[in-house]
């Protein structure tokens, strides 16, 4: 049996969805290597995808709680809260390893 409560299984959960599809968590490694934040405008040329693709994967990666955002005019600013950092940062550590 395992210690986490309902809450941070769901938390869990919900972090490793956010990162289950390629948009997303090439946003998200987008933005994590990305000094200070990230513009919406600076994503899409980098991804190749819509607009409104790239607005659905960082709604989904805020509401994960893996990016912070902000509003400055009318563009939003995104950055890669510490959870990602740390968890992108895990991901390149053990990559690898499962061919050990």
């Amino acid at each position: 049996m395992h210690s986490l409560t309902e809450s941070e299984l769901a938390s869990d959960v919900q972090v490793l969805s956010a990162l289950g599809n390629d948009t997303r968590y090439e946003a998200l490694r987008l933005i994590a290597d990305t000094e200070g934040d990230v513009c919406v405008c600076e994503l899409e040329p980098a991804l190749g995808v819509s607009q409104s693709a790239i607005s659905q994967a960082l709604s989904r990666l805020y509401a994960a709680g893996l990016v912070s955002r902000r509003k400055e005019g009318r563009w939003r600013y995104y950055a890669a809260t510490p959870r990602a950092t740390t968890l992108l940062n895990t991901l390149d550590e053990t990559r690898g390893d499962a061919d050990e």
